[in-house]
């Protein structure tokens, strides 16, 4: 395994103060969920800022739990390809504020619409309510494409951690619900397999932004309330669906150091058997979850050029 990198370094020591998901009550990550992100020079430091020449639009739909929130990024564009944006943060954590610096990006090299998803969260809204939601928010959004200024029969999906879950799970549901077409799934590190046996055998991975414990804590408020075997359902663990042949194209990026690095290569080698294209690419010493600091991770810029040129070339192809 290769050495972390001294800005990682760096990361793990910012973060260390941070309480760990796994020693966090029912009651505390409740609490944690109601704090609103706000910019300032230090998150937009720690996550990046904001492209200048997006605009950004919030919006409310009516979704399988009521409200559900959307943001919005357009470049001004009519008629442009449309991406869907599910955030990670274990489906537990996380928000589309956090993620303004990377749609922009997105939405101005893509060239694209991004429509970030603001699904519930757990554990007051476990499984399959994230699921329910963002399947919910792709249709909206199709249907109302040419509204966005968008193409609705160029649509892509970009989801990192739990997001990349969300994603391939979309994915599935698109094709087994006979719509909307989804010409692209880009999953950065993704949460693949949340299934009992894929959590047994998760290698303890010293990662400074998710450790094999906090995983598990996730894993537990997703399934909050529920029946043990609910993890093994193919809505929470894609890679045990029966069959994964008609899935769109994908980019699979993962991290070298992280716990979630075997469901990525697992998923790839699972497309590939099933005859779907995909273009994998792991990243030398990064942890989990490195987009989401482009200034301790110097791999970051690369992978999000690697995942905006993928999708622009996917949904602008002929």
């Amino acid at each position: 395994m290769s050495s972390k990198d001294l800005r990682v370094r760096l990361l793990g020591v910012l973060l260390a103060p941070s309480p760990s998901m796994s020693k966090m009550s029912h009651e505390q990550v409740v609490k944690l969920q109601q704090r609103e992100f706000t910019h300032n020079r230090l998150t937009d430091f720690i996550f990046g800022s904001r492209v200048s020449g997006v605009s950004i639009e919030d919006r409310t739909i009516e979704g399988p739990g009521g409200a559900l929130g959307l943001r919005i990024y357009t470049t001004g564009a009519t008629g442009a390809p449309l991406v869907m944006f599910f955030h990670g943060g274990g489906f537990v954590l996380g928000s589309v504020g956090v993620n303004d610096a990377l749609c922009t990006q997105m939405s101005a090299a893509i060239g694209a619409v991004v429509v970030s998803v603001g699904y519930r969260l757990a554990p007051l809204h476990p499984f399959p309510a994230a699921i329910e939601d963002s399947y919910a928010a792709l249709v909206w959004a199709a249907e109302h494409a040419e509204e966005l200024g968008a193409d609705g029969s160029r649509i892509g999906v970009v989801g990192d951690s739990a997001g990349g879950n969300l994603a391939a799970v979309v994915c599935l549901l698109a094709r087994d619900r006979s719509g909307p077409q989804i010409l692209h799934q880009a999953l950065a590190y993704p949460a693949i397999d949340l299934s009992r046996a894929a959590q047994a055998a998760r290698p303890d991975v010293a990662s400074p932004t998710l450790s094999t414990a906090d995983l598990e804590a996730y894993r537990k408020h997703y399934f909050h309330g529920q029946r043990p075997e609910a993890a093994d359902d193919p809505l929470a663990s894609p890679i045990l669906a029966e069959d994964h042949h008609g899935l769109p194209p994908a980019l699979i990026q993962v991290a070298e150091n992280d716990p979630l690095r075997e469901d990525g290569l697992r998923y790839a080698d699972v497309l590939r058997a099933a005859g779907v294209p995909v273009q994998f690419t792991e990243y030398a010493g990064m942890p989990h979850g490195f987009l989401a600091f482009p200034w301790f991770c110097k791999a970051a810029s690369g992978a999000l050029a690697e995942l905006c040129k993928e999708q622009k070339s996917a949904l602008n192809a002929e």
